[in-house]
């Protein structure tokens, strides 16, 4: 009965699942696995654990504090030269990098409907990117924090259910799973893939949206292991989510293909056993990935943005609703006119780059000030483990830097 009790709890936690799973979490993973194998899931179990740390420093200062990350970035940072910077990171890296990158989601939200929209192509505007708008807006606008939760825990079960059942059905080779994902290997060629595995799933956003949406849950320490429980249920589902789409490929392609351009060459491997329906069962997971996403996405630019300016984070307030509807409108009108503001996406990677490593520092300050967290500090070997995924963090901001200046 307990465990039951606790698949009610699960809320915030699951919107953070559902906003890593997002289009590029499914291209990455689909990647590595048709390139690598089964040699990269070691990357995606990194990723799993860092993402459990940061997100449980993220939900506890929401709970003991009542602050929101954003808040306790102006609590914290009290000279005026230090907060400007602060705040203009996270607006250019949050709130512009959201709108560049939602394009992204809602056009791989219709990723597996190629075939429909061949016949849209005369059209000014491609109207199933316009109906994942429209719901995504309809969600938001209701302004209901939980019909919001809701929707978005149906959407990871939709993922779950499609990608878990397609790794089962292909029959991966679970002796060679199971030893991929605890012993490390790089083959030649594979750091990009790997870089590509832990920047898709710890993300600097989830850890604003995180902190924001528990207090819409929980408001009292007592509730921690409440909170807990569902940010371990939700990140580890996720992150088995990424490892089935990941097995998919392998099992798919035997790590022998270099690209997998569209949703139909993965179909095409699940023909044999569901037939016509193949296409159909992938086209579902990857809308559950992207309409997720297209509503995360705009939550949580609302959620620091809102936060780091002092406007509060009310889901029905005027300025909270206009900041997420300029990420919306932004990622309709990219995707449906199929324009790539490549400039601002590279300086959205730019920014994020910095950022991530900047607020995981930030958390892991935070996290043992006496006077903010009480007794509910970090433990040591939390802060151990903080500082190495500070390390590979910044490791991460470093490349993605590099590589969106063109160095590398």
């Amino acid at each position: 009965m307990r465990f039951f009790q606790t698949l009610r709890n699960i809320g915030p936690g699951a919107m953070v699942a559902a906003a890593f799973i997002g289009p590029g979490t499914v291209t990455t993973a689909t990647i590595a696995g048709a390139s690598f194998g089964y040699t990269l899931l070691w990357a995606i179990v990194f990723s799993i654990l860092a993402t459990l740390l940061l997100q449980e420093m993220s939900a506890r200062l929401g709970i003991v504090s009542g602050m929101g990350v954003g808040d306790a970035v102006r609590r914290k940072l009290h000279g005026k030269v230090s907060f400007i910077l602060a705040a203009c990171l996270i607006i250019a890296a949050i709130l512009i990098g959201n709108a560049a990158y939602e394009a992204g989601n809602i056009t791989g939200a219709v990723l597996g409907f190629e075939q429909y929209a061949e016949r849209f192509a005369e059209w000014p505007v491609n109207p199933l990117v316009m109906a994942i708008g429209v719901v995504a807006f309809l969600l938001l606008f209701s302004g209901t924090f939980r019909l919001i939760e809701r929707s978005l825990i149906l959407m990871v079960s939709v993922m779950g259910v499609v990608f878990l059942v397609s790794a089962f059905l292909l029959k991966p080779d679970l002796g060679e799973v199971i030893a991929h994902m605890f012993i490390p290997q790089l083959p030649d060629d594979a750091l990009l893939a790997v870089i590509g595995l832990i920047g898709t799933t710890v993300v600097p956003y989830n850890l604003f949206l995180h902190a924001s949406s528990v207090r819409h849950r929980w408001s009292d320490p007592s509730q921690l292991p409440a909170a807990r429980w569902d940010t371990i249920l939700s990140v580890v589902l996720g992150g088995i989510i990424t490892m089935a789409i990941l097995i998919c490929a392998a099992a798919a392609f035997d790590g022998s293909a270099r690209s997998v351009d569209s949703a139909a060459d993965l179909a095409a491997q699940l023909t044999p056993i569901l037939g016509d329906w193949s296409l159909a069962f992938i086209a579902i997971g990857f809308l559950a990935a992207g309409l997720s996403s297209s509503v995360t996405a705009p939550l949580a630019a609302a959620f620091a943005t809102s936060e780091i300016l002092g406007w509060g984070n009310d889901l029905r307030g005027g300025r909270f609703r206009l900041i997420w509807l300029f990420v919306l409108v932004c990622g309709i009108v990219f995707s449906s006119l199929g324009l790539r503001p490549t400039s601002v996406i590279l300086f959205a990677q730019v920014a994020n780059g910095l950022l991530l490593p900047v607020i995981a520092i930030f958390l892991l300050w935070i996290m043992n000030d006496h006077a903010i967290m009480g007794a509910h500090r970090n433990r040591p070997w939390a802060n151990a483990f903080g500082v190495i995924v500070i390390c590979v963090t910044i490791g991460l901001g470093l490349r993605g830097i590099l590589s969106a200046a063109g160095v590398l």
